[in-house]
């Protein structure tokens, strides 16, 4: 039975440009080189999947039924590219939100819980997989996953508190030189 491999991928600063708090269709835009990045990663055989934090939810800032269009939105924007998500995880919920989404979870990044559940319903092989992210949150879920991991360094990260997991395998400019490495060390 052959290895099946994942590229785990961050939504808002890597995937798509960074809108706060986004549920608008309209306002979803791929990075430029998202589709022959990703495109090159599905062609190396590897299961694309989009692990995001949507903390929204738990602040109160808009319901949860308000991701499905902007996953839609996804979708379309990489079908175009001729490039298909093998699934969506995110994590609703923020230990400062209100109601049953504010507590401390399992599946928040920089917790691993979004990427073994993925694994496990995927059949993927975590080691031999990939975490791709413009924080460092990123880094360490992948790490804490089992995976290796790129830190898309797009200035998104603030806070630059480094230890061992949280510490990148490779740092890249852009998705087309974060896909380039993971296809040169698989």
């Amino acid at each position: 039975m052959a290895v099946k491999r994942a590229a785990f991928i961050d939504k808002d600063g890597t995937l798509v440009h960074d809108v706060p708090f986004n549920v608008d269709p309209a306002q979803v835009e791929l990075r430029a080189d998202a589709g022959p990045a990703l495109r090159a990663l599905q062609e190396a055989g590897y299961a694309l999947i989009l692990v995001t934090n949507q903390s929204g939810v738990a602040l109160g800032r808009f319901p949860e039924s308000a991701l499905q269009p902007v996953w839609k939105a996804i979708d379309q924007r990489l079908n175009a590219e001729g490039v298909s998500l093998t699934a969506v995880y995110y994590c609703p919920h923020h230990p400062g939100g209100v109601g049953e989404y504010a507590l401390e979870c399992a599946c928040r990044k920089p917790r691993a819980g979004l990427l073994r559940r993925a694994a496990s319903a995927h059949d993927i092989d975590l080691t031999q997989s990939w975490m791709i992210g413009d924080i460092l949150d990123d880094v360490e879920a992948g790490h804490r996953a089992g995976c290796r991991s790129v830190l898309l360094d797009v200035r998104s990260e603030t806070e630059w508190q480094l230890t061992p997991l949280r510490m990148p395998d490779y740092v890249a400019r852009d998705l087309t030189s974060a896909s380039r490495h993971i296809a040169e060390h698989a």
